[in-house]
């Protein structure tokens, strides 16, 4: 069994950044949209691991990185309104809005109002909609992720049977655009999938983005599976996955640990995405 080695790989993706950027002649930015509590210790330990993770890679490659914080009262048509104004602004070489957002926003909506040039989390239906026809300059950062690790570790999917586990916003809707893309054949299970196993038991490789501890376990998986965890969930005061690590691990052929594995590789891809489209930029 081989661990996934997330924080090696994106440490090296990373450094290789860091010379890139160097060479370029304009100041990258990330604008970064929290919408939520003015306490850091209230907007959730999973957040807050995130934000603080793209914080340190910015820091660490050269770029500039700025939080814009939002009240939790702010309407839809406020915040769309105010992200417009950040997307514009020429300093800000991208955009993401970090997710959950408050219930009563109309969450598509505000994705949509960042423009493709700087949509490095490709969550608009703009950006979407270039990935379901394969005109996308750059990879969702989770399907990037993947993909990364399986070029690392010359990993064959092409030919693979591949389950994916949820179709949110993260990960299974772009995973299985992008999986579209590569002509692989492959099978998305929901929350109304009468029996999981059905399918995970025939799979060559399992990629779950649900956030439900402990959903995929050792018993449910065949013998060499390649697990993927991107699944991001708060279990016992800390950061989970969807995969029982300890029991699949004794029947995976390779696995993502949680935390280390798919998460510093999707902030690695991230600031690949937002050097790419930098260079498209006026």
């Amino acid at each position: 069994m081989v661990i996934l080695d997330g924080k090696k790989i994106s440490q090296k993706i990373l450094d290789e950044l860091k010379l890139e950027v160097a060479t370029m002649k304009k100041k990258l930015r990330l604008a970064v949209i929290v919408v939520g509590p003015k306490s850091p210790s209230a907007i959730g330990q999973t957040t807050q691991k995130f934000i603080q993770q793209k914080q340190k890679a910015a820091q660490l490659i050269g770029v500039d990185f700025r939080i814009f914080p939002f009240e939790e009262t702010v309407t839809t048509d406020e915040l769309r309104k105010r992200i417009a104004q950040i997307v514009h602004e020429k300093k800000n070489t991208g955009v993401i809005i970090q997710l959950p957002l408050p219930e009563h926003l109309n969450v598509q909506y505000i994705l949509n109002s960042v423009t493709p040039e700087k949509d490095v989390d490709m969550l608009s239906a703009r950006s979407l909609g270039d990935l379901a026809v394969n005109k996308n300059r750059i990879l969702p950062p989770v399907a990037g992720a993947i993909r990364a690790f399986f070029e690392e570790y010359e990993i064959d999917y092409k030919s693979k049977y591949i389950v994916v586990i949820g179709a949110g916003k993260l990960v299974g809707l772009p995973v299985s655009l992008w999986l579209l893309n590569e002509k692989t054949t492959f099978t998305v299970l929901r929350s109304t999938t009468p029996d999981l196993s059905e399918f995970t038991k025939k799979a060559d490789i399992i990629i779950s983005g649900v956030g439900k501890p402990k959903l995929i376990t050792g018993d449910i998986i065949k013998e060499g599976a390649i697990i993927i965890d991107a699944g991001t969930s708060e279990s016992e005061g800390k950061i989970a996955g969807d995969v029982d690590f300890e029991s699949c691990s004794k029947r995976a052929s390779y696995i993502t640990p949680v935390p280390g594995g798919i998460g510093p590789m999707t902030v690695a891809i991230l600031f690949k995405n937002l050097i790419n489209l930098a260079k498209n930029q006026k």
